[in-house]
């Protein structure tokens, strides 16, 4: 009997820990499930501000070709297609009321304010900086020195997200800082104007202030996302992108009026070389497709980094170059090549980096690969917040 009952006490044990190793690969599963979910939206939001990005620019440029002179007008469309985001914003919030990362209490309306305020005035002034540097540079050369970007953010991360500096990404910073610069004794003619010195110059120097604008963007929507606002949800990324267009909108709007632009309007859509249909569709579609970067990007601050969302927006580089030796037949000479080969140099130090951060911190921290639900967030010198498993 005794024998039987120690038989019994050993099934029973038996029984009793089968649940517990179906939980944990359960639970694994589960955590690669979702890691592979979360690495699909990645992928999706990088696709929307590679192809918002270059299609945007490139309609941009052909804007200025066929006889658009307006800077506030380019600079308008930049910002006031965000009522399309309307619709899915309604039908979306109800799929997304799970926080992403909840640091306390909910940022007071006034905070808030200050924050879509202050973000507004600075993309509605770092827009029209952007519509003043096409309108004079080749557009292959604008998007080259549009890299510069990256170097900007790294360093306003740097000082305002707590970004680690390493070697690596000194030596990105500083391959992305001498293309740019490189750029600057490439003094071309433009295809369908003649360029003075001062304007290549003027518009030279914009695009490298835009470029420090939206560096120091991203790193302050990072810092209002972690500090301030404090609660990552779905309707928290999409309030910032809708205030914060609302108020750039209304900067840029009161600038096209302001400068007695808007007067003009009318004989520039007469005098448009594709016809007013062509006109009013480039605007409609610049509008549209610069939506779909400001979704991805700010997505991609969301779920990683301000400097992650920016490398994915240099990611795309040789994409407008390309487009536009092909649709405007830019000239692509040897000075240019060697900026674009910096710069992508550059980039991919960057991803360097990012993937040594992720070897490295997970290695450190005991995390294995197929992750787990009960995590905490770390974050590597390229920016990349990991899921680390709780102790």
């Amino acid at each position: 009997m005794e024998g039987d009952q120690e038989l019994q006490v050993i099934v029973l044990q038996g029984k009793e820990s089968n649940p517990t190793v179906e939980e944990e690969r359960n639970h694994k599963g589960v955590s690669h499930s979702n890691k592979c979910k979360q690495w699909l939206l990645v992928s999706v939001y990088t696709f929307f501000v590679i192809s918002g990005q270059s299609v945007a620019t490139i309609l941009g440029r052909l804007y200025y070709d066929n006889g658009g002179n307006s800077k506030w007008l380019a600079t308008v469309v930049q910002l006031v297609g965000f009522p399309v985001l309307l619709p899915y914003y309604l039908f979306s919030t109800k799929a997304h009321k799970t926080t992403h990362r909840d640091d306390g209490e909910a940022a007071s309306p006034k905070n808030r304010v200050l924050v879509y305020l202050a973000l507004g005035v600075l993309v509605g002034g770092d827009c029209y900086l952007y519509s003043i540097g096409l309108l004079y540079l080749p557009v292959s050369t604008f998007s080259l020195i549009c890299a510069s970007q990256l170097a900007f953010n790294a360093i306003f991360s740097y000082f305002l997200n707590s970004q680690k500096l390493t070697p690596i990404i000194l030596n990105s910073l500083f391959l992305l800082t001498i293309s740019s610069t490189l750029l600057a004794f490439n003094n071309e003619e433009s295809n369908f104007k003649k360029v003075t010195n001062g304007q290549y110059v003027t518009s030279f120097i914009c695009t490298i202030g835009a470029s420090a604008g939206y560096g120091l963007s991203l790193s302050l929507q990072q810092l209002a996302f972690s500090k301030v606002l404090k609660r990552q949800t779905f309707s928290e990324v999409m309030d910032m992108i809708i205030y914060v267009s609302l108020v750039a909108s209304c900067v840029s709007v009161v600038g096209l009026f302001a400068s007695g632009e808007w007067e003009t309007l009318s004989s520039e859509m007469d005098s448009y070389k594709l016809g007013k249909v062509s006109y009013v569709m480039n605007l409609v579609w610049t509008a549209v497709t610069w939506q779909v970067f400001n979704i991805g990007s700010t997505w991609l601050i969301f779920e990683i980094s301000s400097l992650f969302s920016n490398a994915i927006g240099v990611l795309g580089l040789p994409v407008v170059p390309v487009l536009a030796v092909l649709i405007f037949h830019d000239k692509m000479n040897g000075l240019k090549v060697i900026s674009m080969i910096l710069a992508i140099w550059g980039f991919m130090s960057y991803v360097y980096q990012h993937y040594l951060d992720d070897k490295t911190l997970k290695k450190s921290l005991g995390v294995p690969t197929t992750g787990s639900s009960d995590s905490s967030e770390a974050e590597g010198s390229s920016g990349q917040k990991i899921q680390t498993s709780a102790s």
